[in-house]
């Protein structure tokens, strides 16, 4: 039987994705058997975190915060990527998922939803007038649509297609290789580097 305050952190790491109860209670007792200065180190790291890691101001990646400084990411902040290529994804770990297979050079911009009527997420609720600024100011000639392949993911590419067209940029779609109704971020590296190279035109 665990203590009350023991059962609380047992409930609250079962919240986390793919953490079960028993995972969690590994972790507490883990965490309990090591040195103090571990939880310490991951108790102040997580009670700062949303003021440490915040989402970066031109593509919403995950960037170090800094006082009076907009957030930038790596990739963002990295010279030698290909400002004028863009590949547009739903959210951060699809963006990594991305960055694992080693094959994109260019730069992202995060969408941070997908279009979803079900859900109440309409055109309105996605940062497109912010997509089309960065897409101006970079002098982006290919916008890469990287958006899952499922139902909301082929809304949103169309609804991609239907903004952004507009501009004169060439607008490609992830190739197959993902599974129809997968999620991104668990796709293996060889499966997302086939996918980002046999890429086609969206429409």
């Amino acid at each position: 039987m665990l203590p009350p305050r023991a059962k609380r952190l047992v409930t609250l790491l079962s919240r986390f994705p793919g953490v079960g109860e028993k995972t969690a209670q590994r972790y507490l007792l883990y965490l309990l058997s090591a040195e103090p200065d571990l939880a310490e180190q991951l108790g102040d790291e997580m009670l700062h975190l949303h003021e440490r890691i915040r989402p970066c101001a031109r593509c919403g990646n995950l960037a170090e915060a800094e006082p009076d400084v907009p957030p930038t990411c790596e990739v963002c902040a990295d010279a030698r990527r290909d400002a004028s290529v863009l590949c547009v994804v739903a959210k951060v770990h699809d963006l990594a998922a991305i960055e694992r297979a080693g094959t994109m050079r260019g730069r992202y911009f995060v969408l941070g939803r997908l279009l979803s009527p079900l859900e109440g997420v309409g055109p309105d609720d996605l940062p497109l007038p912010r997509l089309r600024s960065r897409i101006r100011e970079d002098d982006v000639r290919e916008v890469i649509v990287a958006t899952p392949p499922s139902v909301d993911g082929e809304a949103t590419a169309l609804l991609l297609k239907r903004e952004l067209e507009s501009l004169g940029v060439s607008l490609t779609r992830i190739a197959s290789g993902v599974p129809h109704g997968g999620d991104l971020e668990f796709a293996d590296p060889i499966t997302m580097s086939r996918a980002l190279a046999g890429r086609q035109k969206l429409g």
